[in-house]
């Protein structure tokens, strides 16, 4: 699919704020709202534009989720190489996403689940047991400064009057 300069603007513009308004991308970009409208259609229909996800930062709410980092070395399949392993993991409903890799593993996944005995369960009980699974090394995610080039937690400034002697 090749795409147009206009249809490249809107991609821009939506991963900074999906929220923003046709009408307001079509006074940014100089076009008609209709023409964003047909673009942004155009887009979805064509699977490129797949979802409008929000950015939460999780640690400002209750809730105690725990997330990791996975790397898993796998077997690749004849015929289908990683594409089959791969498909099998990211249907499971703890794995959030699933990225084959260079380097020293295969697949990188990140998970998340409600506690650390669900996630570790997960990992020992059905991820390490697929066939054509190798290994796997979990790592923890303790906390989030940056994601999708936002900062979560702006550095707080000292505002106080320095002591001199």
């Amino acid at each position: 699919m090749t795409l147009s300069q206009l249809e490249l603007q809107i991609l821009d513009i939506l991963t900074e704020d999906a929220r923003t308004p046709h009408g307001q991308m079509a006074n940014m970009l100089g076009v008609s709202e209709g023409e964003v409208s047909t673009a942004v259609e155009r887009l979805e229909q064509e699977g490129v534009l797949v979802g409008y996800p929000a950015l939460v930062n999780w640690e400002k709410t209750p809730r105690e989720d725990v997330k990791a980092v996975i790397e898993v070395r796998v077997t690749p399949q004849r015929d289908m190489g990683f594409d089959a392993i791969a498909e099998r993991i990211y249907r499971f409903e703890e794995v959030k996403a699933v990225y084959l890799m260079s380097g020293a593993y295969d697949l990188m996944l990140e998970v998340q689940a409600d506690s650390m005995k669900k996630l570790a369960s997960f990992v020992s009980q059905r991820l390490a047991t697929i066939e054509h699974v190798l290994s796997t090394a979990t790592h923890f995610v303790l906390k989030k400064y940056k994601v999708d080039g936002i900062i979560l937690e702006e550095k707080q400034t000292d505002d106080r009057l320095a002591v001199s002697p």
